[in-house]
């Protein structure tokens, strides 16, 4: 029999299709579950077990979402908001919330959400979102940060969302248009015969500048607060402890999370000094800088980076150090310094200093890379690691213009 009529071939490559499919369901699953996992870790990580189960029993639509996860997904969603859209659990966390915006949502609006979320800071707008049925509805969008009360960080976002049940959208004479959230017109008369309109795409483009009712804003900063006030009695249980305002350490300056997050991809040991700040405190420290010194970051932040020296630091180098920095200019310095290790050990710091300027060309901050040396005494030859130096310089810089921090 030819090989093109053996029957086992069809049925061969109908089981290989099957397997094929569930190997790729399988995988989608596990992609799904990772997913899942890092949002709930997100959460879980902040507050106590009961946070949830409170939320929950809230009336509002709220979404929670994260930052410093990739795509900045939402990993909290109240049963409101999920019975307002349509939207399972499953199919809202992970996602970022400009899934739930359509053709008809105003640019101009998600921008202002962009700058607030890149600002940090609270922003309350009117936007056209829509439901799993893809139809369209207007609601007032309200978002405020979280902060971490320890050191300043962003951690969440609570986005409030309250549907806008109708607005005054045209008057003439005795008769007026009443525009509802529904994407649906209700034409009222004198006599209060009512006639059902039902609103075309042009009607949308006509709803650009929906306004919300001055109760509707106040539902809005309700449901801010009663979150806001959850999170933060459930966070004292779980050993943390968030608020809804910036508190710094000490003498330091709070980063924006976006800088945060640009900075903690370098993986050299480096800290961020401010020279506008009274004796030029860190407020940045690199993971392996606390691994090369042995102190804790709540030790660092706030301090002044001459803690680092001891009776054994060279004083000339000292003074060259500081000259430069008068002068803000680069250069690179072998100094001996003292680790907070059990037993107290000095190390020799191979230091570049650098000033960072801001976006108009003024020195915003100070950036000091740090690479131990071999040697343990002053009489070994200089090693200058200039390749990795300079481009931590660099990445500092480039992630320093690129924020919206504001200088002195």
């Amino acid at each position: 029999m030819p090989k093109s009529q053996n029957p086992h071939v069809p049925l061969a490559l109908k089981r290989r299709r099957t397997r094929t499919r569930t190997v790729i369901v399988a995988f989608e699953c596990f992609a799904t579950t990772m997913s899942i996992t890092l949002e709930e870790e997100s959460f879980n990580a902040r507050y106590s077990l009961w946070t949830k189960e409170a939320l929950e029993e809230l009336p509002h639509n709220f979404t929670i979402t994260d930052p410093f996860l990739s795509g900045h997904p939402i990993v909290f969603a109240s049963p409101g908001f999920l019975k307002m859209t349509g939207y399972t659990p499953q199919e809202v966390i992970g996602r970022n919330g400009r899934a739930f915006q359509g053709p008809k949502t105003n640019r101009r609006s998600v921008m202002e959400i962009r700058e607030a979320i890149r600002e940090e800071r609270s922003v309350q707008v009117t936007l056209l979102n829509y439901r799993k049925s893809g139809s369209p509805f207007w609601i007032l969008f309200h978002m405020v940060p979280v902060f971490e009360k320890d050191d300043g960080r962003v951690i969440h976002f609570v986005g409030v969302q309250v549907p806008i049940s109708r607005k005054e959208h045209r008057t003439n004479g005795d008769m007026s248009e009443m525009v509802f959230g529904s994407c649906r017109g209700e034409v009222f008369v004198q006599r209060k015969r009512v006639l059902q309109v039902e609103c075309n795409e042009q009607g949308l483009e006509d709803w650009e500048h929906c306004e919300a009712s001055e109760s509707e804003k106040l539902k809005a900063v309700e449901a801010i607060n009663n979150v806001l006030s959850i999170l933060k009695r459930y966070s004292e249980f779980a050993g943390g402890l968030v608020c809804e305002k910036r508190y710094c350490l000490r003498g330091a300056e709070c980063l924006s999370s976006s800088l945060v997050i640009s900075l903690g991809r370098i993986k050299q040991s480096f800290v961020l000094t401010n020279p506008c700040l009274p004796d030029m405190p860190i407020v940045y420290a690199s993971d392996a800088f606390l691994t090369l010194t042995g102190y804790k970051r709540e030790e660092v932040l706030g301090q002044n980076c001459r803690f680092l020296n001891g009776v054994d630091s060279d004083s000339s180098v000292l003074y060259k150090m500081k000259e430069c920095i008068l002068k803000r200019q680069p250069c690179t310095v072998q100094v001996q310094n003292y680790s907070n290790r059990k037993d107290k050990s000095t190390f020799w710091n191979l230091l570049h200093i650098s000033p960072v300027r801001n976006a108009s060309g003024k020195t915003a901050y100070f950036v000091g890379v740090q690479v131990e040396a071999s040697c343990r005494n002053s009489e070994c030859k200089e090693v200058r690691p200039e390749t990795k130096q300079l481009s931590v310089v660099g990445a500092v810089r480039v992630a320093v213009r690129s924020s919206f921090m504001v200088t002195c």
